[in-house]
């Protein structure tokens, strides 16, 4: 339950600060998809080829061969946050294809304390009521070959819906655009996220604002901003592929997420800072997967101002049978503290095998 107070007050705290551009804006769409992609740790730019570039990189999809589908279920904060995903994509012809993809994240049964002391300064527990913050994005991806031999190109038109209760709701608009390039054994990835600015506007309750206003003296007397923008960020990747033996194969990429703003990454400066991840997966015969990934390096702050360096390890595993990807990953794994541990299931349908 305390994490629930303390999420509801980072949810008002977020949105009450508005500004129009924000260096952390619609930060839902960060988190990932897809167990596999996010066992090896993000690191998966130059490789995707299946209905979950539509996330990652949506030029992927022209790897696709039939139709293809993916759902997903992650859970934070010990269970209380949900992050679910489902994706479908399809050849066109042998030179594109589409696909559509929507991702919910949100945080249920959220309790509502703002009518809990009525105009006589009583405790009432009755008045206390529920309401959910959900956050969802609807991604319409298209993807072809180019002219070049081996550069494929993809595009995403996403849709954004964010809903905090009864007390504000927005909606967004953006584009992403992402290229990938393979020769021999090399594989080039490049994945341009809100490539035109996302724009987001706020539709604020201003009878629910109120009962809010004067909940600490001086503070929330006005309307916040009801437009947000997020800022353009670019993905890096390149990928070598591995032959092992007879049977088996490994596939290695490093990346770089490079945001335009300065923040708590490893490399960065007022321009631009810079995130490195390296993600490894060793299979057998296309069949079983083992693989491991580690991203996320930031500074942090400790209690006597101290900095620190900080990683996140992943591992994962998958199986892969007529036609079904079964993926798990366990994400964070070096953070203290339980509920910051991240389970992730997925799975991945593929129809090409029941047509042979």
């Amino acid at each position: 339950m305390k994490y629930k107070f303390l999420l509801f007050g980072i949810l008002l705290s977020s949105l009450l600060n508005a500004q129009a551009f924000r260096n952390y804006s619609n930060e839902f769409l960060n988190i990932g998809v897809d167990a596999a992609a996010l066992g090896m740790g993000k690191a998966v730019v130059a490789t995707t080829n299946n209905v979950n570039a539509s996330y990652w990189n949506p030029a992927g999809l022209v790897g696709i061969e039939d139709y293809q589908g993916s759902l997903m279920h992650s859970s934070y904060f010990a269970g209380i946050a949900n992050y679910n995903h489902a994706a479908f994509a399809m050849p066109i012809d042998k030179e594109s294809a589409i696909g559509i993809s929507v991702i919910r994240f949100g945080v249920d049964d959220i309790l509502n304390t703002t009518a809990l002391i009525d105009n006589d300064g009583n405790i009432d527990f009755n008045r206390i009521s529920l309401f959910s913050a959900a956050d969802y994005a609807f991604n319409f991806s298209y993807a072809r070959n180019l002219i070049f031999k081996d550069l494929k190109l993809g595009v995403n038109a996403k849709l954004i819906r964010r809903i905090i209760g009864d007390f504000a709701a927005s909606w967004g608009f953006g584009f992403d655009v992402g290229l990938q390039f393979e020769r021999n054994s090399w594989k080039f990835g490049i994945m341009a996220r809100d490539i035109t600015t996302t724009y987001n506007s706020w539709a604020i309750d201003e009878e629910e604002f109120e009962s809010i206003r004067n909940a600490i003296p001086g503070q929330n007397q006005e309307l916040p901003e009801t437009t947000e923008i997020t800022k353009p960020k670019v993905q890096l990747g390149v990928a070598k592929d591995f032959k092992i033996g007879r049977f088996f194969n490994l596939q290695s990429e490093f990346d770089l997420n490079i945001r335009f703003e300065q923040t708590n990454d490893i490399f960065s400066s007022k321009i631009a800072s810079i995130d490195p991840a390296l993600g490894l997966q060793l299979d057998y015969e296309k069949l079983v997967y083992l693989r491991l990934g580690v991203g996320n390096f930031q500074y942090t702050t400790e209690f006597d101002n101290s900095k620190s360096l900080s990683t996140q390890p992943n591992f994962g595993v998958g199986f892969n049978y007529k036609g079904i990807q079964v993926d798990y990953a366990l994400t964070n794994i070096g953070s203290v503290g339980n509920a910051l541990f991240s389970n992730i299931f997925s799975i991945t349908f593929d129809y090409t095998f029941f047509r042979r």
